[in-house]
């Protein structure tokens, strides 16, 4: 059941919801939470899908606030509000409400949505894009318990997450953390299968991806290890391996789907370690709605010190020198180095004709190089 209004008021949207409950037959409001979306006209589509698929999950009231641009200045100066009430199977389990805001209520929406909210339930504001620089302080964000943001979806995601962490506030959470939860639940069952002691990890992943610095700030803060993150081509992230003394553990997962653990002295097992769709993401954070403390420690540890913590990781170990030509080079120019420095106990090259080594050649050209 659809009903939309034109130039309305909160009132007159509570009396929309009101009627339309009974006219479906469910006078009764059964709904656990409010979830406030703030987005614009090009996401709130897929937004509003993700929540009405959550709120099989969780029924809620979804409030959905999309400030409109004004195109010309009297337009701007007009206030006005336009609302779309869904119920029924329009709204899945829950109720919808559409407002679409113009003018100079775009700046007061908190008064727009403070009379649609649910009495005695808790409230989650969730920013699919352009979420402010400090959400606890947002008009909006004062409303709720939760605020859920998305850094992955800003314009430059790694110093967003910086952002983050400067204005924490408990209550706070990001879908970049929540996308992390499998990856941190199978890194914490494959600890808890062998007695050991991790050295170093590294975690890799596509680049710009604030997951992957979540993940490494989470294993340097809870392991106290130098984490070193590296690029890949993705999906997302594609594989941590961390370095133990008994022996490496590596979990990688390089098709986005199907996972692989190995850990030294077992075969390795496949898991199940898919990419989750927004719905999937959503619905986690609804099931709680108390302070993430283990996400505010590990925002709170910094990306600085993070790379600080970084260059201080275990040498790269020789399979991976032979893979890596600079290393390679590197190595060889050590070589020629030492070489050049003693003479006698650099090898002595092999003669192609013959197939067997020349004599070394006469010392005293060999000290008077030296010599200079």
């Amino acid at each position: 059941m659809k009903t939309d209004l034109t130039d309305t008021t909160s009132s007159k949207i509570n009396k929309a919801l009101v009627l339309g409950r009974r006219a479906i037959g469910t006078p009764a409001v059964g709904m656990v939470l409010t979830l406030v979306i703030v987005t614009d006209e090009e996401n709130a589509y897929d937004a509003l899908k993700a929540a009405n698929d959550a709120s099989r999950e969780h029924p809620s009231r979804t409030l959905v606030v999309i400030k409109r641009v004004s195109r010309s200045p009297r337009d701007r100066a007009k206030a006005r509000l336009d609302a779309e009430v869904r119920l029924g199977a329009d709204a899945s389990t829950g109720e919808t409400v559409v407002l679409r805001l113009y003018g100079e209520v775009v700046d007061h929406a908190q008064s727009v949505v403070l009379p649609l909210l649910l009495p005695d339930a808790p409230t989650v504001v969730w920013w699919p894009v352009n979420a402010p620089a400090d959400p606890a302080n947002d008009p909006l964000g004062a409303l709720a318990q939760r605020r859920v943001t998305d850094t992955y979806a800003s314009e430059q995601p790694i110093h967003e997450l910086t952002g983050r962490a400067d204005t924490y506030t408990p209550g706070d959470t990001d879908l970049a953390w929540t996308r992390i939860t499998p990856w941190r639940s199978m890194l914490a069952a494959a600890l808890d299968q062998v007695v050991c002691e991790v050295t170093s990890a590294e975690v890799e992943g596509e680049e710009f991806n604030p997951s992957v610095e979540l993940l490494a700030m989470w294993l340097a803060d809870r392991l106290k290890v130098p984490v070193r993150r590296s690029t890949s081509a993705g999906p997302g992230l594609t594989s941590v391996r961390m370095e133990s003394t008994c022996g490496p553990i590596v979990l990688d997962r390089p098709d986005g789907s199907l996972a692989t653990l190995s850990i030294q002295g077992q075969p390795d097992r496949g898991v199940a370690l898919k990419r989750r769709e927004t719905a999937e993401l959503i619905a986690e954070e609804l099931r709680r709605l108390d302070p993430d403390d283990t996400y505010a420690s590990a925002l709170r540890y910094g990306l600085d010190r993070l790379d600080e913590e970084s260059k201080v990781t275990a040498p790269v170990a020789p399979a991976a020198a032979a893979a890596d030509p600079a290393a390679a080079d590197s190595a060889s120019a050590s070589a020629s180095a030492s070489a050049s420095a003693d003479p006698a106990s650099a090898p002595a090259p092999a003669d192609p004709a013959s197939g067997t080594a020349k004599a070394p050649a006469k010392k005293s050209p060999a000290k008077k190089a030296a010599a200079k």
